[in-house]
C-alpha cells in the first residue's frame, strides 16, 4: 500500500514521507476549518438553512480538495472562498436599495454554477490568460485589497465595534457591552496566536471567544458532535429560470468568474512556488488544478454553497512539509468529518443586540483578521501612477463603503476606461475592457 502511494503521489521523489504528508494535511485543515463554521453564518444572511450549508460546505470542499490531490497531485485545499461568500450573500442576494442584485439564494446558486462551468471551459480550452487580461493588473490588486477591507469592516460591525450613527454614518461601538467585550477578547487572543505563528490560530481564537461567550450566557452549548443535519433544504435548489429572468444575471456571472479566476491563479502560483513544485516557471498538471477548482464550484452550487476556490491556507501545510496530493487527501478526509461538528454552530451564532441588530462576537474576529491578511495586495498598486492609482482607489474604498464587490469593481473599470480615454491613452486599453466599463455604467443607471 505504501509503495503504491509513493509511486502514485511521487512522495519520495518530492523529498517527503507519508507521515509528513498526513501531518501536513492535518495542519492545512486546522488553518482553514473556520470556514466550516463561518460559511453557514454568512450564507445564512441570504436566508439559507445553516445546517444544510455546513454539510454542503464540508462535502463540496472535500470533493474539490480530493480532486486536486488525485488528479493534480498538489498539496492544496479548496473550500468556499471568503469574499465570494460575502458577494453571494450581500451583493447577489442583497436588495437593490442596498446596492445588491436582488436575487434569491436559489438564483445565486445558479449563477455560481454557470461561473464554475465557464471557468472549467476556460481551463479546458486554455483561454483563461486571455480572460485575465481583461482585468488590468492594478485593479486586480485593488480588488483583493478591497474585498479584504470589506470583510474586515463587516467583521467590525458584527463585533459591535462599528455602529451606524446619524451624523457621520459610522462610529465606535459600546465597549461596555458584553458581546463587544467578547469580540475584543477574541480578537486579542487570535491576533496573539497569529503573531506567534500558532497553527490553527483562527480556530483556536474562535474557541477562546466561544468559551467566553458561553461564560457570559450569550450563546448556548448544545454539544460538540452529532449526526450531520439534512442537506435537503439546499440540495439541487438552483433556479436557472429565475436567474435568466433577472436583468443583471450576466454581471453576477462575470464578477463571480473574474474574482474566482485570478484568486485561484494567484493562490496556486503562490503555494506551489513555495513548495518548489514549479518547473521552468510553469505548474505541472495546472489544467487539472483549475478543473478541480471549477468542478468543485459547480458541485458545490448543486449541494448548496457558494464558490469553491483554492485556499491560501494551503501554505500552512506546505510549510509543514506537504509536497504531494496525499496532503490534500488528508485535508479532504478531515473536511468530510467536520460536518459532524454541527452543534458548535450554536456557540458561534448570532447574539441579539440593541435596535434589532444581531452581533456575531465569536465569528467577527476571524473576519477582521482575514481582511487584514488580504491587505498586502494594496502595496502592489502603483500609487505613483495616477492613471492606475485613482481607479484602484475607487475599487478599494467602493467595496467596504457600499458592502458590494460589484460596485467596487464597476467603479474601478469605469474610472480606468474613462481616465485612459480622456487622457489620450484609450488605445492602451483592450476594447473589451472598455465595453465592460460601459456595461457597468449601464448597470448603475438601471439600478
Amino acid at each position: 500500500m505504501l509503495n503504491w502511494l509513493d509511486r502514485f503521489f511521487e512522495i519520495e521523489a518530492r523529498g517527503s514521507t507519508p507521515r509528513r504528508e498526513v501531518l501536513a494535511g492535518a495542519t492545512t485543515w486546522l488553518t482553514l476549518a473556520y470556514i466550516v463554521l463561518v460559511n453557514p453564518i454568512v450564507l445564512g444572511a441570504a436566508g439559507m438553512d445553516s445546517g444544510a450549508v455546513m454539510v454542503a460546505t464540508c462535502i463540496g470542499a472535500a470533493l474539490a480538495t480530493a480532486s486536486a490531490g488525485i488528479f493534480a497531485r498538489l498539496p492544496v485545499a479548496l473550500a468556499p472562498g471568503m469574499g465570494l461568500n460575502f458577494f453571494f450573500a450581500f451583493t447577489l442576494c442583497g436588495t437593490a436599495a442596498a446596492g445588491g442584485f436582488g436575487l434569491t439564494w436559489q438564483q445565486a446558486l445558479a449563477a455560481t454554477f454557470i461561473a464554475g462551468a465557464l471557468f472549467l471551459a476556460s481551463a479546458l480550452l486554455k483561454v483563461r490568460s486571455k480572460l485575465m487580461d481583461l482585468v488590468p493588473e492594478p485593479l486586480r490588486h485593488g480588488i483583493v485589497a478591497g474585498i479584504g477591507l470589506m470583510i474586515a469592516v463587516i467583521g467590525l460591525r458584527w463585533a459591535g465595534l462599528l455602529v451606524a450613527t446619524p451624523s457621520i454614518y459610522i462610529g465606535p461601538g459600546d465597549i461596555a457591552a458584553r458581546p463587544v467585550q467578547v469580540a475584543l477578547v477574541g480578537l486579542a487572543v487570535t491576533a496573539i496566536l497569529v503573531v506567534r505563528r500558532v497553527p490553527g490560530a483562527l480556530l483556536l481564537g474562535a474557541g477562546a471567544s466561544g468559551v467566553l461567550s458561553l461564560a457570559f450566557g450569550l450563546t448556548e452549548f448544545t454539544g460538540v458532535v452529532s449526526a450531520p443535519p439534512s442537506i435537503l433544504p439546499t440540495l439541487f435548489a438552483v433556479d436557472f429560470g429565475g436567474l435568466f429572468a433577472a436583468p443583471t444575471w450576466i454581471f453576477a456571472v462575470v464578477v463571480l468568474l473574474i474574482v474566482d479566476m485570478f484568486d485561484t491563479i494567484g493562490t496556486l502560483l503562490g503555494v506551489t512556488s513555495r513548495a518548489g513544485l514549479m518547473r521552468d516557471g510553469r505548474l505541472p498538471r495546472a489544467e487539472a488544478a483549475f478543473a478541480s477548482d471549477a468542478g468543485g464550484t459547480m458541485v458545490g452550487s448543486l449541494l448548496g454553497t457558494s464558490t469553491i476556490t483554492t485556499y491560501i491556507e494551503s501554505a500552512a501545510g506546505v510549510a509543514a512539509g506537504g509536497r504531494t496530493g496525499l496532503t490534500a487527501l488528508t485535508t479532504a478526509g478531515l473536511l468530510l468529518a467536520s460536518m459532524f461538528f454541527h452543534p458548535l454552530l450554536s456557540v458561534i451564532g448570532g447574539v441579539p443586540f440593541a435596535d434589532g441588530v444581531t452581533l456575531y462576537p465569536v465569528a467577527a474576529p476571524i473576519l477582521i483578521l482575514i481582511g487584514i491578511f488580504m491587505m498586502p495586495e494594496i502595496a502592489k498598486v502603483p500609487w505613483d501612477r495616477p492613471v492606475a492609482a485613482i481607479p484602484a482607489f475607487f475599487v478599494v474604498v467602493g467595496m467596504p463603503l457600499t458592502t458590494s464587490i460589484t460596485n467596487g469593481i464597476g467603479a474601478g473599470f469605469i474610472a480606468w476606461s474613462a481616465l485612459h480615454l480622456l487622457t489620450g491613452k484609450g488605445r492602451e486599453v483592450s476594447p473589451v475592457t472598455h465595453a465592460l466599463a460601459g456595461l457597468f455604467v449601464l448597470l448603475f443607471v438601471l439600478e
